[in-house]
């Protein structure tokens, strides 16, 4: 299959979203002016166009989708083409409410916004479908043509009447029987066996909890769907364009697909990532994102499909980003795998919902800092492009991350609702970030044996294969750190016996979880040496004549819990029964990477900057405002601006240096 190498020829794309049916015909040629005065390579089009393509059923109207076509190409700039299929056009909701969604509590989800479509309606994959051929019957041969992209933000959940059959089928086809599926389920349990498969229904909205079983299928059941519906017109552009390759944009960390599963369908896998410039912490969830595409394209490059030039509109407030700052966070990506940096949008829409979403050219047109940043972009990702594109970037530990276990964990009447997994992992994530070690996510089954140390931040449902493949991971020399509340359940949700998988409390060296005790939002855990926060557990160490090799790394102080363990630690395997506070996690995790032989890349790097080496280069960020300067030994030459550094290194306020030896 192709892959992003054959769209970005040995250089990193470098563009955005191109929506130029909002504009007239005269604006096109400003356009691919200012594109090409800023190095732009790439757009992006068709993505919101049904509506203008088919402006009536069966319709057609291509002209103006052809002339672009062809003024790109003329251009110089290659054409992501999108299928329009993310928002319908008003007849179809109009002519076939079956395409349209349907809520929990069973309120249809109207025209007049986007992603208003039935996974499951057999009449919108029709038009789907119908649309999709046309366009690859009409571009497939067009010289601009240099990828596909499918819908857009696959993220539509449907409780409907036709997704009610589909729920069926699919649960048919995992189960087999009734039998099967109300001992999966759980149905005992408050009266709900089923006696026939018509019976069964979405998780809609009952009187009180929902059965957490039947949500976390219905949740399985929509990511695969929509995986479904975006495979469906993939093979017709496949079948269409064999040598161009495919691909759909994840938004980052998404609760309703399974990205493990989808990935192994895509030949490019590329993600949205919008931080918050005043997030404090918004560069390392950037990096966060960038980790996790990354390695889900097996560890080599991926796409940044969207990211904003300046303030996006959802937020309460939208606050613009400061000089410097999207040429760092796009050079971070860079750093990170990525071979496109692209964004939403090229133009700043002048009417509709996202009109005070910026653009590449904001309403202050081409005199406005922000087209000037983006041309100063332009012109260094052309720079360095060439030594980078296609590098991989090296990393020996590994964070576990499964949407199962998230979908699992996230269920009513669990122990703590302050518990929020994603957060959860951001801290760990953080704290390997901070201690300036490159990391890479991995899904508990994959192949570890790649990595010198793998952390589980929290997987509440746990596999049996998976568990398996942790105990192997350890018994073959490798280091397995793992936080709270892991192990807990099987894939049907079941708590199996003793709060946590026996193997793993083998593993870890407990010999009893008596209980959880979560904590209250603010309150601390005090332990020896830090302070836990979040959670604790009430549990019992195995004597030496069970694990010798048990050490309690650290105990509870004061409280209900005083003197029992916090920290377990057997042999090579870690548990940590709380969130230590964030400098504490830093510190451990540091410590343990560095006794498994990881160090970064760099040594003594200030906080808040950064050093991640791809291929033979070495990118140096500063994410902070204040000038620093860097130890780096030897001597390099900065591709970006042509100066050699030997022995040290100064960058101003989020300054960026990319370094070949």
């Amino acid at each position: 299959m192709p892959d992003l190498s054959a769209a970005t020829r040995g250089r990193v794309l470098f563009g955005g979203d191109y929506n130029p049916e909002q504009w007239p015909e005269e604006t096109w040629h400003e356009d691919v002016r200012l594109m090409r005065d800023a190095g732009v390579n790439s757009v992006t089009l068709g993505v919101f166009s049904w509506s203008k393509l088919e402006p009536e059923p069966g319709a057609r109207e291509f002209g103006w989708l052809d002339t672009l076509m062809d003024l790109m190409h003329a251009g110089g700039i290659g054409v992501v083409l999108a299928t329009p299929t993310s928002s319908p056009p008003p007849w179809m909701g109009r002519l076939h409410p079956d395409t349209l969604p349907v809520t929990e509590d069973g309120r249809t989800e109207w025209w007049g916004g986007r992603q208003h479509f039935s996974h499951s309606s057999a009449t919108y994959r029709r038009y789907a479908a119908a649309i999709t051929e046309d366009l690859a019957a009409r571009y497939g041969d067009h010289p601009a043509l240099t990828m596909w992209h499918i819908n857009n933000e696959y993220c539509t959940f449907d409780h409907g009447d036709e997704a009610a059959a589909a729920f069926r089928r699919w649960l048919r086809e995992r189960y087999g029987t009734l039998d099967a599926l109300n001992t999966a389920w759980g149905t005992a349990f408050w009266s709900q066996g089923y006696d026939s498969w018509d019976g069964i229904l979405p998780p809609r909205l009952p009187h009180y909890m929902k059965n957490p079983t039947q949500v976390l299928d219905f949740r399985r059941f929509t990511s695969d769907m929509l995986l479904e519906c975006y495979a469906a017109e993939r093979d017709i552009v496949r079948r269409a364009t064999p040598h161009i390759p495919v691909t759909t944009n994840f938004m980052p960390l998404w609760f309703g697909q399974d990205a493990w599963r989808w990935v192994e369908e895509e030949d490019v896998v590329s993600v949205d990532i919008y931080p918050d410039p005043r997030d404090p912490f918004g560069a390392q969830n950037g990096a966060l994102v960038q980790d996790m595409t990354r390695s889900q394209a097996g560890g080599g490059p991926w796409m940044l499909m969207e990211q904003a030039a300046g303030p996006v509109n959802w937020r309460g407030v939208n606050h613009p980003k400061p000089p410097g700052l999207n040429r760092l966070w796009s050079l971070q990506a860079v750093a990170r795998g990525a071979d496109a940096v692209c964004y939403f949008q090229w133009r700043q829409s002048r009417q509709g919902a996202e009109k005070f979403h910026s653009g590449m050219v904001s309403h202050a047109g081409e005199h406005g800092r922000t087209f000037q940043e983006v041309k100063r972009l332009g012109a260094e990702l052309a720079t360095i492009g060439g030594e980078v594109a296609g590098a991989h970037v090296p990393a020996d530990i590994a964070l576990l991350h499964d949407w199962n276990s998230w979908w699992a964990g996230a269920q009513d009447g669990r122990p703590s609702s302050e518990v929020d997994y994603p957060q959860v992992l951001r801290t760990w994530h953080r704290a390997l970030w901070e201690a300036h070690l490159t990391t890479a996510f991995a899904h508990p089954e994959h192949d570890l044996s790649g990595y010198r140390v793998v952390v589980v931040p929290q997987l509440y449902l746990l596999t049996d294969a998976a568990i398996e493949n942790l105990l192997a991971y350890v018994r073959d020399g490798g280091t397995l750190v793992c936080g709270f509340l892991t192990g807990v359940a099987d894939e049907d949700d079941r708590v199996r016996p003793g709060g946590m998988d026996a193997r793993l409390r083998e593993l870890f060296g407990i010999r009893t979880l008596h209980e959880w005790w979560p904590l209250e939002a603010g309150e601390h855990a005090e332990c020896e040496g830090f302070r836990g926060t979040l959670w604790s557990e009430e549990l019992e160490a195995a004597d030496s004549a069970d694990a010798a090799d048990t050490d309690v790394v650290s105990r509870y102080k004061g409280g209900d819990l005083d003197g029992l363990p916090a920290v377990l630690r057997r042999g090579r395997a870690w548990y940590l029964s709380t969130l230590p506070e964030p400098a504490a996690l830093r510190d451990l995790l540091a410590g343990v990477a560095y006794g498994a032989g990881v160090r970064p890349v760099l040594d003594g790097l200030p906080d808040q900057v950064e050093a991640v080496r791809r291929g033979e280069v070495l990118f140096v960020l500063n994410h902070g405002r204040d000038q620093v300067t860097v130890d780096v030994p030897g001597t390099h030459r900065d591709l970006l601006t042509g100066a050699t550094v030997t022995g040290s290194l100064v960058l101003g306020r989020y300054g960026v240096a990319v370094l070949r030896p």
